[in-house]
């Protein structure tokens, strides 16, 4: 059973015109997903995200240089903006947000929660002493 993460990703729902915020597998499994979205919207964007991601690795060689590891992807619509990162081991972290956020502060942000992420996925469970309490 996957441990809810859905309080680290509804942290960085907290920078300002931040409107939703999923955990995706690399293969467009949604992981987590914040408060707010709706199961089958999530779903459905993160099997885009994640198609997505693969679309932008596979053009990485175009930024030239033999330098073309894929980082993050920012795409912006009429409404607001996608905001695509990678968020570990075979995760990606995705943000929709509107236009007027502040997209320092929100690049910022998921940094922070990839981090965030990153340790509370890995942390060890807890052994058992052998004490009973």
């Amino acid at each position: 059973m996957n441990p809810d993460l859905s309080w680290v990703l509804n942290d960085v729902l907290e920078v300002r015109g931040a409107r939703h915020a999923i955990l995706v597998s690399a293969d467009g499994l949604l992981m987590q997903r914040s408060d707010g979205i709706v199961r089958d919207d999530a779903e459905r964007n993160a099997a885009a995200m994640s198609s997505l991601q693969s679309l932008c690795r596979s053009v990485a060689p175009f930024v030239g240089g033999g330098q073309g590891l894929w980082k993050q992807t920012l795409i912006e619509f009429d409404g607001g903006w996608i905001f695509l990162i990678a968020g570990g081991s075979g995760s990606y972290l995705a943000v929709s947000t509107a236009l007027d956020v502040d997209m320092e502060a929100m690049s910022i942000r998921m940094q922070k929660t990839v981090g965030a992420l990153t340790k509370a996925m890995s942390a060890t469970p807890r052994q058992n002493t052998g004490a009973d309490a």
